[in-house]
């Protein structure tokens, strides 16, 4: 049996799955623990401690830290987003112990020394000052700021600089005392792993923790609003989002389909009528993207300031018109895409390992692909159109634009043109 999962008596969860012919796993630790779990007073800590478990532990400095994974040719990284952090590294098949070894140094021991605090609060102020001078990167977060206002959910991942510059050890500390117990822990490896002797040495690294009181996490409710900008920048961005379901939802794969139906790819509806028909801009495209409890819709693209109207009214046209005329073709397209994406996606070990963890996290366990599969083929022409209508006629809406914005439209406006 390729697949395998593992419960230690903690709750600490393991979730491996053997490819043959591999020389190499993908080997990580998921913890639930994101922006979204953090206080106001604590935002941007998740993506602070994950800077910090790189910064040496009561056995490695930072230097062997690196050099253990990098002398046997492995990589290794972590990432923090609203709702989990991560640890993983890739190594060849006889370094996966190893791996495993400094992935739970650097969780179970870190020393959060004085001096490597301050070094890396400046590149995490550095990092937050590219974000802000990335257009497309800050648009993304004003929108979450308004789609959940004063929320957990609508926290920017890399937390204001006021936050940034005032955290010490203990902050980081308790943190960990709340969030990193075992029960928010998955190990998830994929690739040329043996189950059996990752669980073993999980027992023996990570079976000594004593689980912790569950986090009482805040429902997230989308409110929406509008976020207005205005700098002299060449393009005008323009990011506009919807409420749409979360991961445990029945229908989030009919809003993956008409994200992808609506703009997807080079064949979407905004797509061929925004960029290649009138050729407003170079990029736009919608996603759904998802969390436990809720989801947004959004539609971005970046156009000049004298546009920036035609291009909104545009988009507002094609999600209504999408309600109207959605094809039986556009949906098989849209499903054959995401099956694609799927499958194609599991051929990278890191990939696998990675939706092994969050399919755990979500579900605690792993659905067949099969499951999935008939789930996204069961997806209708007029399940997709009837979301449309939600998506086109829904009162409740957020926007965010920046760059040369003086003529862009007020989100009320756009509102009114949806339900006109």
């Amino acid at each position: 049996m390729s697949l395998q999962t593992h419960r230690l008596s903690n709750g600490f969860r393991i979730v491996t799955e053997h490819m043959p012919g591999l020389a190499s796993a993908s080997v990580g630790i998921w913890v639930g623990a994101g922006a979204r779990h953090e206080l106001p007073k604590q935002n941007g800590i998740a993506h602070f401690l994950e800077h910090m478990a790189f910064k040496g532990t009561k056995r490695r400095s930072a230097l062997q830290i690196a050099e253990a994974i990098e002398d046997v040719g492995g990589y290794i990284n972590a990432y923090t987003s609203r709702e989990v952090t991560a640890y993983y590294a890739r190594v060849l098949e006889n370094d996966v112990p190893l791996a495993l070894d400094v992935l739970a140094d650097i969780l179970l021991n870190p020393v959060f020394e004085d001096s490597e605090i301050e070094v890396e609060r400046g590149v995490i102020l550095q990092e937050i000052g590219q974000a802000l001078d990335t257009p497309d990167d800050v648009i993304f977060d004003w929108l979450q700021e308004q789609a959940y206002p004063e929320q957990p959910m609508g926290h920017t991942i890399l937390g204001p600089t006021e936050r940034v510059s005032s955290f010490d050890r203990q902050d980081l500390s308790s943190f960990i005392s709340q969030h990193y117990g075992p029960e928010q822990m998955i190990l998830s490896a994929a690739g040329a792993v043996d189950h059996d002797a990752l669980v073993k040495l999980a027992e023996t690294l990570f079976g000594h923790l004593t689980p912790t009181p569950a986090f009482d996490l805040a429902p997230a409710k989308f409110i929406g609003g509008e976020m207005r900008q205005s700098k002299g920048l060449e393009q005008a961005h323009f990011a506009l989002g919807f409420e749409s379901p979360g991961y445990r939802a029945d229908d989030i794969y009919v809003a993956q389909i008409y994200a992808s139906a609506l703009g997807g790819g080079m064949s979407s509806r905004l797509f061929q009528e925004v960029r290649e028909k009138r050729g407003l801009c170079y990029t736009i495209f919608a996603q759904a993207g998802a969390h436990a409890d809720t989801g947004m819709m959004t539609v971005y693209a970046g156009t000049s300031g004298e546009q920036l109207g035609e291009l909104a009214d545009i988009t507002i046209d094609e999600m209504k018109r999408a309600a109207d005329d959605m094809s039986p073709a556009e949906v098989a397209r849209a499903r054959a895409q995401m099956k694609a994406g799927l499958l194609m996606g599991l051929e990278s070990s890191s990939n696998r390992a990675e939706r092994l963890a969050r399919l755990v996290q979500v579900w605690d366990r792993v659905p067949p692909l099969e499951e999935t599969v008939s789930m996204i083929d069961a997806v209708t022409t007029g399940d997709v159109k009837a979301f449309a209508e939600t998506m086109a006629t829904t009162s409740t809406a957020a926007l965010a634009l920046y760059g040369p914005i003086d003529e862009a439209p007020m989100l009320e406006k756009m509102q009114e043109r949806r339900v006109a």
